[in-house]
């Protein structure tokens, strides 16, 4: 769990529902454009309903421990503690359908991959020998212009060693070089020679290319929504989308790949994308100088599209031959059956390390391999998690707020319980992947007598609802609120919330 005050209580037929022990009042919470309604034509009925809330805690029923919780200053705030609950579902699925089964089609994982570190103390010997000789052979190279570039006019050009940088970092004598070197000596296996020849021929191509100036040119492009970086893994590694199914727009196809002047804007585009992000990493021994690539395949053109086959392999090419070692994991999500001959075909082609870093993920797993490596707070919301696009707006929550993870057994019903100890205003954000579960919501006052405040009348969610609940109440006595995800399904759910709450 996300926060150290969750638990996770087991199944107990002693619990009892707040329904059983306790009366209730319905209260209408405030909710914003994704919220649901607060009551259905199932549960509504012809009775006017009290227009006030619970009643509030009386001096005298409240004990003088707890009046003091209710009094709780700002610099005293008390986080609520979570409990999480599990019992048998109480509604029954009136249609069984089996999951897919993409294990058996689609390969999960190809290997156990751990990335190196990039701590330089903790290189073998054999690669810290490799790195020094490596060293030794860029400095004989930077003193003899073998890296061609071309000297400033008031340099001795016979006398002065070449200036190199890449990715703004110098190739020699910066706290960053060695980790740079790093990369091609592992590119190439640690063969020196290899690495250095590596070496050179990326800078003459980025000289060629024009990458220093690429990098600041205002290049005009409509992909903002087929590549874009988007949030952190668990290990802080920034994650980068390439979304295929856009390209299932005709216009925008036809703009970006239609003939070869087109394909070449589109390469340059995505070089500078490139540069950008990696200038951003952390080259230091010990930093984050590698990304996280998602690969979204749902609704892919597919291998019939001859040129984005070609801009592909070029493009693929070129972060080969310059780009070495930047690459964390890649992920396929939404994988079709076609992608799996695709991969019949290159995988024997592979390095059994290269094979290491890919994960494949059907459609109906694909959020659930997310989290493995992602938090839900982090993933995108088309993706099964909780972070909005950065241009719309969330006042409630950021990327900084933590979600927790629940799985919901087939056939069970899972309360999520948060005792407030403070008045205060609670705002909680709730989705389970897929849904076709029942959602409640409710206040359950710590005082014997009181009224039970229903949050949210229990509500059928279907697959096709808005993906993600926020609603709040404002908290004026001691108790908690139940979070209740009912899954009569014979299918796992998995169920992602998070909640702020904010003293009165």
């Amino acid at each position: 769990m996300a926060e150290e005050s969750i638990t996770t209580t087991l199944p107990t037929p002693e619990l009892t529902t707040p329904e059983e022990s306790k009366p209730t009042l319905e209260f209408s919470a405030r909710e914003t454009e994704t919220a649901v309604t607060t009551s259905t034509p199932e549960t509504e009925t012809t009775a006017e309903k009290p227009e006030v809330a619970a009643p509030k805690v009386t001096e005298t029923a409240v004990t003088e421990t707890a009046a003091a919780q209710l009094e709780v200053t700002p610099e005293e705030h008390q986080q609520p503690k979570v409990t999480e609950t599990e019992t048998a579902s109480t509604e029954t699925s009136q249609k069984e359908e089996a999951a897919e089964d993409e294990t058996t089609r689609i390969p999960q994982n190809l290997g156990s991959f751990k990335e190196e570190s990039s701590l330089l103390s903790d290189l073998s010997d054999s690669e810290k020998k490799s790195l020094n000789e490596l060293k030794h052979l860029v400095r004989e190279a930077l003193d003899n212009h073998q890296f061609g570039s071309v000297p400033k006019p008031e340099e001795d050009a016979a006398n002065a060693p070449e200036e190199v940088t890449i990715w703004g970092v110098p190739l020699l004598e910066d706290d960053r070089s060695d980790v740079v070197l790093l990369k091609f000596l592992r590119a190439r296996d640690f063969k020196v020679k290899d690495s250095l020849t590596m070496l050179k021929n990326t800078i003459k191509w980025r000289r060629d290319f024009k990458i220093d100036e690429l990098v600041d040119e205002d290049l005009v492009d409509d992909l903002d929504k087929v590549v874009f970086m988007h949030g952190h893994d668990r290990e802080g590694h920034p994650v980068c989308y390439n979304v295929y199914g856009e390209f299932q727009n005709k216009e925008l196809y036809s703009k970006t790949f239609s003939d070869e002047e087109k394909r070449k804007h589109f390469l340059r585009t995505r070089i500078q994308f490139l540069e950008r992000s990696i200038r951003k990493m952390d080259f230091s021994s010990g930093g984050v100088s590698t990304i996280f690539q998602i690969n979204d395949m749902k609704n892919s053109p597919g291998l019939g599209k001859k040129e984005l086959r070609s801009a592909t392999k070029q493009a693929v090419q070129l972060l080969q031959d310059n780009y070495p070692e930047f690459v964390f994991k890649q992920a396929f999500i939404n994988v079709p059956w076609w992608y799996l001959v695709f991969y019949t075909v290159i995988g024997p082609f592979m390095t059994p390390r290269s094979k290491s870093k890919l994960v494949f993920a059907g459609p109906s797993r694909s959020a659930e391999t997310l989290f493995k490596y992602i938090s839900p707070e982090q993933v995108p919301v088309q993706y099964g998690g909780l972070s909005v696009d950065p241009c719309d707006c969330n006042p409630d929550f950021s990327l900084d707020d933590p979600a927790s993870e629940v799985t919901v057994k087939p056939g069970t019903k899972q309360t999520v319980e948060i005792i407030i100890y403070e008045k205060c205003e609670i705002v909680w954000e709730i989705r389970v992947i897929g849904w076709e579960v029942s959602y409640k919501a409710e206040f359950v006052p710590e005082e014997k007598d009181a009224y039970t405040v229903v949050v949210q009348k229990p509500r059928k969610m279907k697959p096709a609802d808005e993906p993600v609940l926020t609603q709040s109440f404002k908290v004026n006595e001691l108790g908690k609120v139940l979070l209740t995800v009912d899954n009569p399904t014979s299918k796992k759910k998995k169920l992602v919330y998070r909640f702020n709450v904010k003293p009165l």
